[in-house]
């Protein structure tokens, strides 16, 4: 019974030890690495300069790339302009991005896609110039037109969460088709704002600012900056 403890001592030790003869290694090892680096450095010094040259390019090609991507896309949203056909062909989801980017274009520069799974009635949010919270949902019908035509149901569903929920100061649905009659008259009972096929394509061939195209869009919270 006493000797297995002193095997055991024994072993403890001779991991000890290999670990001091694996760490001095390494020691050695990295201390043969810093002294080569010294040495190539002393006999080449214009090479650490040229990697810093090298170093420095590469970085500026980089930021004046992204800067030119930024300008490009500057350009691209100022310019942005939908047919209605090609909103018809998009994709749903394809369709609240498109709305998103026709409200960047327009100076929303904070607008984003948050449509999906517990959206609670929002696809778009964005601020205006002017500091108005926009609160859009997006209804996407293949058929246009001819689609079915968006009921009390979704803009219920708006209403709900528009102003209590996401703190909208405009609150919008926006269709490539066309509203009930039973939903125009609860949109305009409840301050609901309604983008049809009509005003869509309006907004979309890039004439005006949704803000301007809408009744009775609420104030400014402040001034257009100059």
């Amino acid at each position: 019974m006493s000797r297995r403890p002193a095997r055991r001592r024994r072993s403890r030790r001779a991991d000890g030890t290999e670990q001091l003869l694996l760490v001095a290694g390494g020691l050695v090892i990295v201390g043969a690495v810093v002294a080569a680096v010294v040495d190539f450095v002393r006999a080449y010094p214009w090479v650490p300069l040229v990697l810093v040259l090298l170093a420095g390019g590469a970085g500026a090609a980089w930021m004046v790339g992204r800067r030119r991507a930024a300008g490009w896309e500057r350009v691209r949203s100022q310019g942005l302009r939908y047919a209605l056909t090609q909103l018809d062909a998009l994709h749903h989801r394809q369709f609240e991005h498109a709305v998103r980017d026709l409200m960047r274009r327009d100076g929303c520069a904070n607008a984003v896609q948050v449509g999906g799974a517990g959206d609670n009635g929002a696809d778009v949010k964005a601020t205006d110039p002017f500091g108005r919270r926009w609160v859009i949902q997006c209804k996407h019908r293949r058929a246009g037109l001819s689609g079915a035509a968006v009921g009390t149901p979704d803009l219920q569903v708006l209403n709900g969460t528009g102003r209590p929920v996401h703190k909208g100061d405009v609150v919008v649905l926006v269709t490539n088709g066309r509203f009930s009659k039973p939903a125009l008259d609860f949109a305009r009972s409840q301050r609901l704002h309604l983008v049809d096929r009509t005003l869509l394509g309006e907004w979309a061939s890039g004439s005006r600012p949704l803000w301007e195209l809408l009744r009775a869009v609420p104030p400014p919270r402040r001034p257009l900056s100059g």
